[in-house]
């Protein structure tokens, strides 16, 4: 399923694009899918830098009994 995005581009870019046989709706739909991509990425990578501030806080013996913990509930 689609759905209609109106959007203003320069008249000369327009031009030129059609000049040039550009298919302006697929570059405008392959640009946003890199750039959800991307934004997905850096949130993903956002995420796993918490993570890993979240354990530099934590002592090594801390996090062995959190193992030792999971270990015991998986049994």
């Amino acid at each position: 399923m689609s759905v209609v995005v109106s959007i203003r581009v320069k008249r000369e870019l327009r031009e030129e694009a059609k000049r040039l046989g550009i298919d302006l709706r697929e570059v405008v739909e392959r640009a946003l899918e890199e750039e959800i991509k991307r934004r997905r990425r850096k949130e993903l990578e956002e995420a796993i830098e918490d993570i890993l501030r979240g354990m530099r806080e934590i002592s090594e013996e801390e996090f062995r009994e959190v193992i030792r913990e999971w270990r015991r509930r998986e049994t």
